[in-house]
């Protein structure tokens, strides 16, 4: 048995900071809590990212909801991804149990219910404030990622989202970008061919197959206008505490490219966006993902890459990410290396694959004296987890058994009546959930393709001759020049030149 004052000792070094913190919980040793142990999460790291894994039904949610209302105490705002549709209780005030006396009373702590201040999003047709963004902000490059473009259709993106700027085509919606496809593909293919380069209506299809693709994802919801300005995320109370945002992605769990499309996109708007702050003393906001493999998961290889390393730059712009999922194995490597903060609740070894995990996840955690971790990994109960996370010099801390401190907002969802009092509420669905359709590239290239149309029906009769047959039209110098084999060589150099220009700009 260890010895219980050195293991205080220890903890109480550990987890004392000399700026702002919260209280997670208590530490445990030999199965046994230990109030006098404090375990505290500075705000300084609290932009270093961090992970919440366990198995279902261990209390992942539940702590989750916990570190959410520690942020908001601390007038940090916080952007909460609820795919399984149970956080919006945050919005209520908890009722107290036995079951949370008897925790609270075992710390030592006394427990008050609390609400906090909270705003519903959506993604779709959810109730709460709409969230949207254009095509032309998520950019020919990102849209390329989120498409899982090659090479070459990269480039034929990227020099039609350049044709559309040119000529004050605005690229609000996948409607619009679909029209544009079209157009490029059929009418408009000669003249887009003799300003950009040769474009491939081969490379056209597939891209317009893996919009549509996208579309039937539900992505049209998420493009278009009034597209949302990131500051409303970062808002505070009337009381002074943090804005929790709820974002409600329940309806699009089974579509992860949509998700992710989502997540890669606001992630590039906080990173391009928010000045550089470096060491901050608490963070501006920080992001819960919640079923985190859903991203990682179904994403390409490019995604992938597009999100480790904006994870990896975001901290220094005063914004965390705490990923949340059953195991840390479901999150890439390169990630898993960037986060400081790591709750692990109990996993579950039922087979050899199981074990393997396990052992796998043990060595992601520093070493102790108090505990053979994948032994007690298997063994924690509800509301238990190992916590080690960055102090405020990036040291990491020492790994401890928690026994963690219960939310105060209900631990249960909202009924519909109070979710739709929440939205009368909320001072952005005002701003947000009018649908604005705007005149842009769907309207725009339509009136250009029936202005074609009438103008060759004007022309039509002057090019038959008076036999009925028609009429042979003689080429003009530029058309001599242009289709005589010098004309053509010459074209031939202009468009590649054109095209290793935009494959280098966008590689």
């Amino acid at each position: 048995m260890a010895n219980k004052d050195t293991f205080i000792s220890d903890i109480n070094n550990g987890y004392t900071f000399k700026g702002s913190s919260f209280r997670l919980g208590a530490g445990m040793l030999d199965g046994a809590v230990v109030p006098e142990a404090v375990v505290q999460v500075p705000l300084k790291t609290m932009n270093r990212h961090g992970l919440i894994a366990g198995a279902t039904g261990t209390g992942k949610t539940k702590t989750l909801q916990m570190l959410a209302e520690g942020l908001s105490d601390a007038s940090v705002s916080v952007l909460m991804m609820d795919i399984k549709g149970d956080l919006s209780g945050i919005a209520a005030t908890g009722s107290s149990n036995k079951i949370i006396e008897e925790r609270y009373a075992t710390m030592g702590l006394e427990w008050k219910g609390s609400a906090y201040p909270v705003e519903l999003l959506s993604l779709s047709q959810e109730k709460g404030t709409r969230l949207r963004a254009t095509v032309t902000e998520y950019g020919a490059v990102l849209l390329s990622k989120v498409l899982d473009l090659n090479d070459n259709q990269s480039g034929l993106l990227a020099m039609l989202f350049k044709y559309a700027d040119d000529n004050h085509l605005p690229i609000l919606n996948l409607k619009d970008l679909v029209k544009l496809l079209q157009y490029a593909s059929d009418e408009g293919n000669d003249a887009i061919s003799q300003s950009y380069g040769n474009i491939s209506k081969a490379s056209l299809g597939t891209i317009l197959r893996k919009v549509i693709e996208l579309q039937n994802q539900g992505a049209d919801h998420i493009f278009g206008e009034k597209s949302f300005e990131i500051d409303d995320l970062m808002r505070l109370s009337d009381d002074g505490r943090g804005m929790i945002s709820i974002l409600r992605v329940t309806d699009i769990q089974d579509k992860p490219k949509l998700f992710s499309t989502f997540m890669l996109q606001l992630l590039a708007e906080l990173y391009a966006n928010l000045p550089e702050e470096g060491d901050m003393d608490q963070p501006k906001l920080v992001m819960f993902v919640d079923e985190a493999h859903l991203i990682f998961n179904e994403a390409s290889k490019d995604l992938l890459q597009q999100i480790e390393s904006i994870v990896k730059l975001i901290r220094s712009k005063g914004v965390g990410v705490i990923f949340c999922t059953q195991n840390p194995q479901d999150i890439p490597a390169s990630v898993l290396s960037q986060l400081g903060l790591k709750i692990q609740h109990a996993l579950r070894a039922f087979t050899a694959n199981d074990r393997k995990a396990i052992k796998m996840a043990a060595e992601n955690y520093p070493e102790t004296n108090y505990y053979t971790i994948d032994e007690t990994l298997t063994q924690m109960g509800i509301g238990e987890a190992f916590v080690t996370l960055l102090n405020e010099k990036g040291i990491p801390t020492p790994l401890v058994q928690t026994y963690l401190c219960s939310p105060h907002s209900r631990m249960d969802i909202l009924s519909e009546q109070e979710i739709d009092q929440l939205v009368e509420q909320s001072k952005l669905a005002p701003k947000y959930n009018q649908e604005i359709d705007s005149e842009s590239a769907y309207e725009l290239l339509q009136a250009k393709i029936e202005a074609n149309v009438t103008e060759a029906e004007v022309k039509k009769p002057d090019t038959v001759a008076k036999n009925g047959r028609p009429a042979k039209e003689e080429p003009s110098v530029l058309d001599k020049i242009l289709n005589s084999a010098a004309g053509k060589q010459a074209q031939r150099s202009i468009t590649r030149g054109l095209l290793d220009v935009v494959f280098k700009m966008f590689k």
